[in-house]
């Protein structure tokens, strides 16, 4: 039996899961009434190839992100060339970029009207013609270029844990380089590869901004234009249950392939183990400094272009109210997101009681909701809301009678908070798991507890981690892109609507200056986490 202390969490925890939960039985109960006409429509003219581009798009991104993640992974943790340590770093800036900055990027460079392509025509002729970058392959080009660093970061972690002896030892028995980095390394860091890997398949289950950009329909488009085209809020959430149940498919497979294995628990290694020469050491730079100039150097250098040509010039007043009203919404929802889980790593720490950890992990799972399943579930649950309970109140006390959740500033904080609660509760769990019972325990022995304990013990050592939280959650809601589209208030634009809007019209150069302020806004948790990298090397 749990102690009645810690019985006074249960229904702080309890309500935030049953928040997080309110969209997944949204989703589940909006399948009680089918719009035959709509579904059929869609299962005859777009359900297959919704499908088979999904499909398509998950398998080419799983595969060139494990490649890219690994490769590069396994050249700057383990082997020594030039520009090692400067690129050891530099590979994680891609992080900063949203995926439908660099798509439209990419675009326009690339197309045939692009600049690329016109040099090379007044070089070469005009009968010269690079491949289609609206295609398929463009766009998984595009996605593995964005979501590399979930894998690289995590996989080069795992084999800086894995320290020299292991290596060594599969040397003395004869292993090659090769060898050993096949039998050993890799699976055992398998199950760091798999989770960053799951990381990215779920991103590019939940990419609206990219796909769009390069008209290519999935799951994510496809809920967008049933909502606005077909104006059927209902059939929309239905579709967003398809996308959650792959997403549900892609964890379920992650941890299945993870098993049982461990970790390596050797002393962590700085130093690489094997020093290249001659060619080897030219084709790695070569390698990591292509992908670094693809993935962040040529995106930036091409946003700048397009800046000082046409976006400089949108520096007016309306631009100030697009930075404000991203600001705004960015500052609300980490002070909100941050608060409640506080709340819930308090209630894991001071109530470590089975119910309590399952409300926690409930409370946690929104991450893996894409920003347009958690939209539309919402809008509906609201519409209900407002339908069934708000207009009756409010007409019965002599308001207007006119619905107030739906489409408000309230309900797209509620999607950020269910959205990014587990980027604030990590943070703030590690940084609480290091501060020993024993010194809240002195402090009350001290006469010091309740709200003054908070305030002068634990505040002040939780510091560090509630900064890093609210600044992951703070720049996570600026870019995002598909929920604050299809939730926001009417006259509520935001830098990332502003990108859609442009990019939608072709407006490539107009959409450089808010591109550009959201990546420089994105360098900040990625610093942060280079920081942090190089600090637990060394």
């Amino acid at each position: 039996m749990p102690h009645p202390v810690q019985r006074r969490w249960y229904p702080i925890v309890f309500a935030v899961a049953l928040l997080v939960l309110l969209p997944l039985s949204v989703l589940l109960l909006s399948w009680h009434e089918v719009d035959t006409q709509i579904w059929a429509h869609l299962w005859q003219t777009q359900m297959a190839r919704l499908i088979g581009n999904t499909l398509t798009l998950v398998l080419g991104v799983g595969i060139g992100v494990t490649l890219l993640g690994v490769s590069l992974a396994w050249l700057t943790s383990l082997c020594e060339f030039p520009g090692r340590r400067w690129l050891d770093w530099a590979l994680m800036l891609p992080f900063a970029i949203p995926a439908y900055v660099l798509a439209f990027v990419f675009v326009g460079l690339l197309d045939f009207a692009g600049p690329l392509q016109s040099l090379l025509r007044e070089w070469f002729g005009s009968g010269l013609r690079l491949p289609r970058v609206r295609s398929t392959g463009g766009v998984i080009i595009v996605l593995v270029l964005v979501f590399y660093p979930y894998v690289y970061l995590l996989a080069r972690g795992a084999f800086l844990a894995q320290g020299k002896g292991l290596m060594e030892a599969a040397r003395v028995l004869g292993q090659s380089p090769w060898q050993a980095f096949w039998r050993v390394a890799l699976p055992m860091a398998r199950p760091a590869i798999g989770a960053g890997l799951a990381l990215a398949i779920m991103e590019t289950l939940a990419d609206f901004g990219a796909v769009s950009v390069f008209n290519f329909d999935t799951f994510t488009t496809a809920i967008y234009k049933t909502w606005y085209s077909f104006y059927s809020l209902t059939s929309a959430t239905q579709l967003a249950s398809l996308l959650l149940l792959a997403v549900a498919l892609v964890l379920y497979g992650e941890r299945r392939a993870r098993g049982a294995a461990r970790p390596a628990n050797e002393r962590p290694r700085g130093q690489a183990l094997y020093q290249l020469h001659g060619w080897q050491a030219f084709a790695a730079s070569a390698w990591c400094g292509l992908v670094f100039a693809c993935a962040f150097v040529i995106p930036l250098l091409q946003l700048l272009v397009w800046f000082w040509q046409r976006g400089r010039f949108d520096l007016d007043e309306r631009y100030a109210g697009l930075i404000l009203h991203s600001l705004y919404l960015g500052g609300m929802a980490a002070l909100i997101t941050v608060a409640v889980a506080m709340l819930l790593a308090f209630a894991r720490r001071q109530a470590p009681t089975r119910g309590v950890r399952v409300g926690v992990a409930l409370g946690n799972i929104g991450y893996a909701l894409p920003g347009s399943v958690l939209a539309v579930a919402i809008m509906l649950a609201f519409s209900f809301l407002d339908r069934e309970l708000v207009i009756p109140l409010s007409g019965a006390l002599g308001g207007a009678g006119k619905p107030l959740l739906l489409g408000s500033l309230a309900a797209l904080l509620v999607a950020y908070l269910i959205r990014f609660m587990a980027v604030a509760f990590g943070p703030l769990e590690t940084s609480l798991a290091r501060i020993r019972p024993s010194l809240p325990e002195a402090s009350r022995s001290l006469g010091v507890g309740g709200v003054g304990l908070f305030l002068r013990v634990y505040l002040p050592l939780l510091l560090p981690g509630t900064l890093s939280a609210a600044l992951l959650v703070f720049v996570d809601v600026l870019k995002e892109m598909p929920a604050t589209l299809l939730m926001r208030p009417f006259g509520w634009d935001t830098l990332s609507v502003r990108v859609f809007e442009m990019t939608s019209e072709g407006e490539w150069a107009r959409a450089a200056l808010p591109a550009l302020t959201l990546i420089l806004v994105g360098l900040l948790p990625v610093i942060l986490l280079i920081r942090r990298s190089a600090r637990r090397i060394g």
